[in-house]
C-alpha cells in the first residue's frame, strides 16, 4: 500500500478509536443489546433462559447478526461482547471510509475529505423516530448504516460491484434500513447501464430468505398485510412511540423541516461542483427521507398496516440529517476559498450547522440561540469554537502556510474532547455499576439455572435486563423486554400479561408481603429490592450496596 492511501486509512483509524473510546461513544446493554444477548446465550445454550420470553421469542431471522456472533465467538473463544463489539469498530471504519470516499469523490482534497469524515463520525441522535447516524450500541442497524455510506462512496468512484457487495452485507444485517440507499442505487444503476452489478445485493437478499427459514428458537409467524388492532395499538404506543409520528410533537416535526431547508440551500450552495452520481444520490436520499414521515403517518397511523412498525419508515429520515451534515461541510469549505468577511461569515455559519447537530441541537440553537443558560452558552461557543477551527483549516488548506496541518489536526480532534467537556454532550448515561455484577456472580453460583427473578420495585429502569445478561437468569418481565412489542404480537401479548400480574411500575413498600406472595404465584423464584425497601421480618439469601434478594418459593 503506498503512503498516498495509508495516511489517510491510519487517520481515518484513528478517527474510529476516537469515536468509539469518547465521542461520540460507545454503551453495551444499556439498550437493545439487553434483548439480544438472552437470545444469543440461548441460541449458544438451549439450557439457558427456559422459560424468559426474551430469549424464547428470537426475532433475529432475518438478519445474519447472531449467526456471524456465533461464529467469531466459536473462532476466537471470546465472549459475545467482543464479536459484538468487534463488529461495530470494524463497520464504523467502513463508514469512515466510505464518508471520505464520498468526499473526495466531490473534488476536496485529502485533507478535507479527512475533515468532512471526521464531521460524519461524530455523530447525531435523530430523536422522534429515536434512532442514531452512529448507534452507541453494537446492534444490527449500527452495522447496515456505516456499510450503507461505503456502498455510496464505493459507487461514487465507479466501484459498483464493490459498493454492491457493501450493500449487500448491510442487507444482511438490516434489511429495513437499507431500503432508502437500495432504492436510490437502483435508480442510478438504471439511469447508467449499471443493472448488473448489483446481484450482490440481490444474493444478500436471497440468502437473507434462506437463513430466515432456518432460524432456530420459537419464530413467530409474519403476517405481512395484516392490521394493528386496538389492543396491539395501544401496547405500540406505549412502548414504541417513535414509530408513531402523531407521537413526535410538533418541535421535532418543524426540526426536520428546518434540516430539509439547511440540506436543500447547501446543496445548493455546492450544486455545480458535485458530481453528477453524488447530485441524483443527494436528491434522492433527502426526497426519501422527508416523504418518510408523512407516508409513516398514512400507513401505520391511517391504514394500521403492521408491517409499518417493523419497517418503520420514517427512520429514513436520518439520511436527511446525514447529508446535511455532509453538505454543509462541502459548502463550508467552498465558502472558506473567498478571503472577503461574506466568505469567511457563511463558511463559519455552515460549519456552525455541521457541528451543532452532532452537539444535539435542536431548531433553537442554530437560529435563535438562547444563551442565558450556562449549559446552551458553553455549548454554543463550544459549537462555534470547533466552527472557527474548520473555517481556518479549510482556509489554510488554500493558501496552505507553515500552520495548515496544526490547524487540520486540531479541528479533527478537538471534538472528541470538546463534546464531552466544555459543551457537556451527554450521548448516555453510565448505568454499568460493581453491585449489578456482584449481584450476577452471585446468582450464577448460588441459583440453579432455571430460576427466575424479579425486580419489583424497578419501574422502568433497565437494571433488570443488565442483570438478565450477566447473571444468566431468567427476569420475569422488565420493562425494556416490552419493546419487542412492534416485531412480535404474540410476545406483546404475552409480555403486556407478565408486566400487569407483576404489578407494572407500582410498588408500595407497605404492602411488601403480598406483593411477593402475588410474585411467588407467577413462579417466581427470587425478588430483588432496593435496600431501601428491605423487609424487616424476612431473612435475605444476598446483599450488597444497592440490593437485597430475597427466595420467594
Amino acid at each position: 500500500m503506498t503512503l498516498r492511501f495509508a495516511l489517510p486509512g491510519a487517520v481515518l483509524a484513528i478517527l474510529t478509536i476516537c469515536g468509539w473510546l469518547w465521542f461520540p461513544g460507545h454503551t453495551f446493554l444499556q439498550s437493545d443489546t439487553q434483548i439480544y444477548m438472552p437470545i444469543l446465550e440461548h441460541l449458544r445454550d438451549p439450557a439457558l433462559y427456559p422459560s424468559d420470553p426474551v430469549a424464547l421469542r428470537p426475532h433475529v431471522a432475518f438478519t445474519i447478526y447472531d449467526e456471524t456472533a456465533r461464529a467469531i465467538r466459536a473462532i476466537t473463544g471470546q465472549p459475545f461482547q467482543f464479536a459484538l463489539v468487534l463488529q461495530q469498530v470494524l463497520t464504523r471504519f467502513c463508514g469512515l471510509i466510505g464518508m471520505f470516499l464520498l468526499a473526495t469523490a466531490a473534488g476536496l482534497s485529502t485533507r478535507m475529505a479527512l475533515l468532512t469524515a471526521s464531521l460524519y463520525g461524530l455523530g447525531a441522535t435523530i430523536a422522534g423516530p429515536a434512532v442514531l447516524i452512529f448507534e452507541y450500541e453494537p446492534v444490527p442497524r449500527g452495522y447496515a448504516v456505516p456499510l450503507l455510506v461505503l456502498a455510496i462512496g464505493l459507487v461514487l468512484h465507479d466501484r459498483w460491484r464493490a459498493g454492491a457487495i457493501a450493500a449487500g452485507a448491510a442487507v444482511l444485517y438490516h434489511p429495513p434500513t437499507t431500503a432508502p440507499v437500495l432504492l436510490a442505487l437502483l435508480l442510478l444503476a438504471w439511469r447508467r447501464g449499471r443493472l448488473r452489478d448489483l446481484w450482490p445485493i440481490a444474493a444478500a437478499a436471497a440468502l437473507t430468505f434462506v437463513l430466515s427459514r432456518l432460524q432456530s428458537g420459537i419464530v413467530e409467524h409474519q403476517e405481512f398485510l395484516s392490521t394493528v388492532d386496538a389492543e396491539l395499538e395501544r401496547l405500540q404506543r406505549l412502548r414504541g412511540s417513535y414509530n408513531w409520528i402523531s407521537l413526535w410533537g410538533v418541535p421535532w416535526l418543524r426540526h426536520y423541516e428546518l434540516m430539509a431547508a439547511l440540506l436543500a440551500i447547501a446543496f445548493a450552495r455546492v450544486r455545480d461542483s458535485l458530481p453528477p452520481n453524488l447530485r441524483f444520490l443527494t436528491a434522492a436520499l433527502a426526497v426519501y427521507g422527508m416523504i418518510s414521515i408523512p407516508a409513516a403517518y398514512i400507513l401505520l397511523e391511517r391504514w394500521k398496516w403492521s408491517l409499518m412498525s417493523q419497517f418503520q419508515p420514517a427512520r429514513a429520515v436520518l439520511f436527511v440529517v446525514m447529508l446535511t451534515v455532509v453538505m454543509a461541510v462541502l459548502a463550508g469549505i467552498r465558502a472558506a476559498r473567498s478571503a472577503t468577511n461574506w466568505g469567511t461569515a457563511e463558511s463559519i455559519g455552515w460549519f456552525l450547522v455541521a457541528f451543532a447537530i452532532p452537539a444535539q441541537a435542536e431548531a433553537q440553537l442554530l437560529l435563535f440561540p438562547d444563551l442565558r443558560g450556562a449549559v446552551m452558552r458553553d455549548r454554543f461557543l463550544s459549537v462555534l469554537l470547533l466552527a472557527v477551527l474548520a473555517w481556518l483549516a479549510a482556509r489554510c488548506e488554500i493558501r496552505r502556510p507553515a500552520p495548515s496541518a496544526a490547524a487540520l489536526a486540531a479541528a479533527l480532534l478537538l471534538p472528541f474532547w470538546l463534546m464531552p467537556g466544555p459543551a457537556k454532550v451527554r450521548n448516555y448515561p453510565d448505568l454499568d455499576h460493581p453491585e449489578i455484577h456482584e449481584l450476577a456472580a452471585w446468582a450464577q453460583a448460588n441459583t440453579p439455572v432455571d430460576a427466575v427473578f424479579q425486580f419489583p420495585d424497578a419501574g422502568r429502569g433497565l437494571t433488570p435486563g443488565l442483570f438478565r445478561v450477566w447473571a444468566l437468569r431468567t427476569v420475569y418481565t422488565d420493562w425494556k423486554s416490552g419493546g419487542q412489542v412492534n416485531l412480535l404480537k404474540e410476545f406483546a401479548t404475552e409480555w403486556w400479561d407478565r408486566w400487569e400480574k407483576a404489578g407494572g411500575d407500582k410498588y408500595d413498600p407497605a404492602h411488601a408481603e403480598q406483593r411477593l406472595a402475588a410474585l411467588s404465584a407467577l413462579g417466581i423464584d427470587y425478588a430483588v429490592l432496593d435496600p431501601r425497601h428491605a423487609i424487616a421480618a424476612r431473612s435475605p439469601a444476598y446483599r450488597n450496596g444497592k440490593y437485597v434478594v430475597y427466595r420467594i418459593r
